[in-house]
């Protein structure tokens, strides 16, 4: 069961994907692995990407469908419990390959669709 309304969740992934976006602006991987601030503010907001998704439960493929969700799931399990052997050139690289599409996923889910303009089908 969910944890609260999806919407939310959603947003909060949104937010999180656009916050990580504004960190990383202008880096490469060498200026964010020299960048220590930048690299735990990404991780954190990952590990609530992460928990948006745990929150989303089933609700995640229904509204997000062909989403690697036990992926975005899992890479707060891998920063929690593996923090001492996280490897920054993976956090990098799930920022610039697998978050820009989550993204319109998340949004096309938050979007709701066009009204009919005929009107209601007559009963």
């Amino acid at each position: 069961m969910p944890f609260r309304e999806p919407t939310l969740s959603l947003r909060d992934i949104l937010d999180g994907i656009d916050m990580i976006v504004q960190f990383v602006r202008g880096m490469d991987l060498d200026a964010f692995r020299q960048d220590p601030k930048t690299v735990a503010a990404v991780e954190r907001k990952l590990l609530l990407i992460s928990e948006a998704a745990i929150r989303l439960g089933k609700d995640a493929e229904r509204l997000c469908p062909g989403l690697p969700w036990h992926n975005i799931r899992g890479i707060g399990n891998w920063l929690r419990h593996r923090y001492d052997r996280v490897d920054v050139e993976t956090v990098w690289n799930t920022v610039v390959d697998d978050l820009p599409a989550l993204r319109p996923g998340a949004l096309r889910a938050l979007t709701p669709p066009p009204a009919d303009p005929k009107g209601p089908a007559p009963g």
